[in-house]
């Protein structure tokens, strides 16, 4: 059986995970798109919204709440604060960490970024009612803990 005879006979689960890959990035693309009106990345978008919602983080904490590794998410936040949108505080305790923190023009440009992108996600998951809402995110939860 050659691969094109298998595809047409994929599995459920291949399926599955074909429509959920391809979904995901269509439904990412379409609500992260409005970030470039200010210049940002997603990851950028990411960092300004963790501290906007919990507070001052440090460097690791908020690479664990976007899900990018310790290089990657100190080159964001590095390029964050070129901008002037967030701030680095050396952690008094322990002189090896900082304290990320946004300043206030981050919080004002988050501000008004946020509560657009609130709108585009619930626009997005209209084609839901809320039952299927539900289920989907238990779902996604579900698949997500497998293994962890």
């Amino acid at each position: 059986m050659t691969i094109s005879n298998k595809a047409n006979n994929q599995s459920p689960a291949l399926n599955a995970f074909v429509k959920l890959m391809r979904a995901a990035g269509t439904v990412n693309a379409r609500v992260h798109g409005h970030l470039t009106e200010y210049g940002l990345t997603i990851s950028q978008f990411g960092v300004l919204e963790a501290l906007c919602h919990l507070g001052p983080l440090c460097q690791r904490e908020i690479g664990n709440k976007i899900l990018k590794s310790g290089g990657n998410i100190t080159t964001v936040i590095a390029n964050l604060e070129k901008r002037g949108l967030i701030k680095r505080i050396r952690n008094e305790k322990d002189q090896r960490f900082y304290e990320v923190t946004l300043t206030e023009k981050g919080e004002k440009l988050i501000t008004v970024i946020f509560p657009k992108h609130q709108d585009i996600i619930s626009k997005e998951f209209s084609i839901l009612n809320p039952v299927e809402t539900d289920e989907l995110a238990r779902l996604c939860k579900k698949l997500g803990r497998q293994g962890g």
